[in-house]
C-alpha cells in the first residue's frame, strides 16, 4: 500500500471512530495511533486524555499517556491533527511547539504546580498527582508528537526536566506507514559504528551459506551500547523475551554495576555477553585485513537486555563510571528469511536457547505454540455463515499486511481480499488473550496491558505439566463470538463515557461472563456475527453500573491504575447489579437468577 492510500485509510478509520461516538476527530486519531504503537511494542497500554488549556501565559497540551507496569517508564502523547487526505508537510517549528506544550505539562506535574490549579474531581488532577508521586523513580520518559502530516525531523534533542532526560520523538504518517507496512518497528533501529565508535567493530564473520542467517562475533564498546539504549530505550529490546522486566532490585544487575564501577577492564571476562539479531549488516575494515561491522539495520537484543539497561543506568546514576574500558561480548545473527512467520519463529528459538540459562518460560515464546498455530489454521479454513467472508488470526506480527501484499497483486484482487477479510475481522494474539481473559473474569489482568495479560494468558492456557489446549472448529467459533461481542461492547462503551472506556469494557465483559456466561448462546452470536439489540442494551446497563462502582471504589485514585488491582476486581465484581433481562434472545432459560461462573476458554 502506498503512503497516500495508507493516509486515506487512516482518515477513514478516524471518521469511523468519530461516528461511533468519539466526540473529537483529534481524539479518535490519538486513539488509533497510540493503539498501533502499543500493538507493535513501542509503548505500554496507553490512555487517551485530552487536556489543552492556557495556564498562566503558557499553553499546555496532552492527548494521552502511558505508564509501565513497574511505574518506571512514562510516555506522554500530543496530537497535531489536520484531517488531511493528501500528503502535507508539517514544519519542525510546529512539531517542536507541540512538544514544548507537552514538556510544560510534564514540568508542572513534576513540580506539583499543576494539580493545585485543577479541580479535585478533575481526572487530569489525579494524573498530575500520580506523575508527581512517581517522578523520582522514573527511569525513562518520552514525549511523542503524533501527526497525520509528514515531518522532516522525527527526533529532537532530549531535554532535562527535574533531573530526568526526556526524549522527544515525532510519529508522523510516514513513520506510522513504515511500521504498518513492515509489521516490525525495529526497521528504524540503525547503528553506524563508523560514527559511534570511529571505526568498524573488529569481528569474526561466518556467512550462512544455505542457512537462513549469517553470523558474527564481536565486542561492543560499553559507551556505544549505552548510547544505543539512550537513543532507542526499551525498543532496542523488543524482541527480547525479558524486555518487560524491571532493571531494579536484581542481584545480577548489582553485580554488573559493581564490575562497571570497580573493575571495568574485567567486564568482558566476567560477563556472558549479549545476543543480537539484525535485518541487515554491512562489513568494512577494522584494520589491515581485519573484517569489521560497519553498519547494522533492524538491530534487536534478544539476550542481554538486563546487561544493556544496567550499563545505561549505572552511568546515569554514577556519571564518573568509566565506560571507555568496558567491552561487551556480542553474538550477532543477521536474518536472511523474509517470511514474517518464519522470522518470528527463528527469533523465538534464538531467544529461548539464548535465555535458557535463566529458565525463561516457554509461554514467553508463544507464536509457535500449538494453540496459536491451530487458531491460525482454523481462521484460514472456517468461513462466516454468509459463506463469503472469514476472520483472520494474526499469529505473527504483520502477517495480515503481508497477506494483502502477497495476494492482492492487482487492485481488483486487493479489493476482493479486503471485502473477504476486512481489517475489522483481524484478531491478533494479544487481542484474543484480552477477550478470553476478560471472559474468564480477570478484568484486572486485562487492565494491566496487552503484554502482561498475554503472559498470564499463556501461563494459564496449559497448567503446570498439562497438555496445551487445542481448539476445534466449534470452540473456534465460540472464541470469535466472544471477540465480536467484546468489540461491539467496546464500540458502544466508547460512545458512552469520556474516559477509561477500556477498563469499563473489560470489567463489564467480565461481569457479563460471571452473570450469564454459562447461559449465553455463543453459537447464536457466531451465526448472527454479533449480539442482539436486547443483549447490547443489557451490556450498556451493566456498563453504567460498572463505571459507578469503579469510581466509588477507586476513592480518588486514577481509574486506569486502580483497575489493575485484584482488590478492585474483587470489590467491583462482588457489588450489586441489576438482574439480567430475561427477554434477551441469546439467553438459555433457567430457574435461577444471577449465576456466578468461570467459563472456560
Amino acid at each position: 500500500m502506498e503512503l497516500i492510500d495508507f493516509l486515506r485509510d487512516t482518515q477513514a478509520e478516524v471518521r469511523t471512530l468519530t461516528e461511533e461516538g468519539q466526540p473529537f476527530a483529534e481524539s479518535a486519531f490519538t486513539e488509533v495511533v497510540m493503539q498501533h504503537m502499543a500493538d507493535i511494542g513501542m509503548t505500554y497500554e496507553p490512555q487517551p486524555t485530552h487536556f489543552a488549556r492556557k495556564i498562566g501565559n503558557a499553553n499546555v497540551h496532552l492527548s494521552g499517556y502511558s505508564i509501565s507496569e513497574e511505574q518506571e517508564q512514562l510516555d506522554l502523547f500530543v496530537s497535531l491533527y489536520e484531517g488531511v487526505d493528501e500528503l502535507v508537510a508539517v514544519q519542525d517549528a510546529e512539531t517542536m511547539r507541540a512538544a514544548e506544550q507537552c514538556l510544560r505539562f510534564l514540568k508542572m506535574c513534576a513540580e506539583g504546580s499543576l494539580a493545585a490549579k485543577l479541580d479535585p474531581s478533575d481526572e487530569v488532577r489525579i494524573l498530575a498527582e500520580l506523575i508527581q508521586g512517581l517522578y523520582d523513580e522514573l527511569e525513562q520518559i518520552r514525549i511523542y508528537v503524533m501527526t497525520d502530516r509528514t515531518a522532516k525531523t522525527l527526533q529532537f534533542k532530549p531535554r532535562e526536566i527535574g533531573g530526568k532526560m526526556v526524549h522527544l520523538e515525532v510519529m508522523d504518517i510516514g513513520r506510522l506507514h513504515r511500521h504498518w507496512a513492515e509489521g516490525k518497528p525495529r526497521d528504524e533501529l540503525v547503528v553506524d559504528f563508523n560514527q559511534v565508535c570511529g571505526t568498524p567493530l573488529p569481528c569474526v564473520y561466518v556467512p550462512g551459506g544455505g542457512e537462513d542467517y549469517d553470523y558474527a562475533l564481536t565486542a561492543v564498546p560499553g559507551e556505544a551500547l549505552r548510547g544505543l539504549y539512550e537513543k532507542y530505550g526499551a525498543r532496542l529490546l523488543e524482541a527480547n523475551v525479558r524486555s518487560f522486566l524491571s532493571v531494579k532490585g536484581k542481584g545480577v544487575n548489582a553485580g554488573i554495576q559493581s564490575t562497571l564501577r570497580n573493575a571495568p577492564d574485567r567486564f568482558m571476562a566476567y560477563n556472558n555477553g549479549i545476543v543480537m539479531v539484525a535485518d541487515e549488516m554491512r562489513l568494512g575494515e577494522a584494520g589491515p585485513g581485519v573484517p569489521g561491522i560497519a553498519w547494522l539495520r533492524g538491530l534487536q537484543i534478544v539476550n542481554g537486555g538486563q546487561t544493556t539497561a544496567s550499563i545505561y543506568f549505572a552511568k546515569r546514576k554514577y556519571p564518573d563510571t568509566d565506560l571507555s574500558r568496558v567491552r561487551v561480548p556480542a553474538k550477532i545473527i543477521v536474518m536472511r528469511t523474509h517470511d514474517p512467520v518464519g522470522e518470528e519463529a527463528l527469533i523465538a528459538d534464538i531467544s529461548r536457547y539464548a535465555n535458557s540459562q535463566n529458565a525463561v518460560k516457554q509461554s514467553d515464546l508463544s507464536a509457535n505454540k500449538p494453540f496459536h498455530v491451530e487458531v491460525e489454521r482454523l481462521s484460514l479454513s472456517v468461513w462466516c455463515p454468509d459463506g463469503k467472508s472469514r476472520w483472520f488470526y494474526e499469529r505473527a506480527a504483520g502477517s495480515y499486511n503481508t497477506m494483502l501484499s502477497r495476494d492482492g497483486t492487482t487492485p481488483a484482487k486487493l479489493r476482493q481480499l479486503r471485502e473477504q477479510i476486512p481489517a475489522a475481522r483481524r484478531i491478533t494474539k494479544t487481542d484474543l488473550a484480552k477477550y478470553l481473559t476478560a471472559w474468564n473474569c480477570l478484568p484486572d489482568v486485562v487492565s494491566r496491558g496487552s503484554q502482561k495479560n498475554f503472559e498470564q494468558f499463556m501461563e494459564t492456557l496449559a497448567g503446570e505439566g498439562a497438555q496445551e489446549r487445542i481448539p476445534d472448529v466449534a470452540e473456534y467459533k465460540r472464541m470469535v463470538a466472544k471477540a465480536k461481542l467484546y468489540r461491539d461492547a467496546q464500540k458502544m462503551i466508547r460512545a458512552m463515557f469520556p474516559a477509561f472506556q477500556a477498563n469499563i469494557t473489560a470489567y463489564t465483559f467480565s461481569l457479563m461472563a460471571a452473570s450469564i456466561g454459562t447461559r449465553l448462546d455463543l453459537d447464536r452470536i457466531w451465526t448472527a456475527q454479533g449480539g442482539s439489540p436486547q443483549l447490547m442494551d443489557q451490556i450498556a446497563r451493566w456498563a453504567r453500573e460498572v463505571s459507578e462502582h469503579l469510581h466509588r471504589t477507586a476513592e480518588g485514585r486514577m481509574i486506569s491504575e486502580w483497575a489493575k488491582k485484584s482488590e478492585c476486581r474483587e470489590k467491583v465484581l462482588a457489588a450489586s447489579y441489576s438482574q439480567p433481562d430475561e427477554s434477551v434472545p441469546e439467553l438459555r432459560k433457567t430457574s435461577g437468577g444471577m449465576e456466578h461462573s468461570n467459563p472456560a476458554v
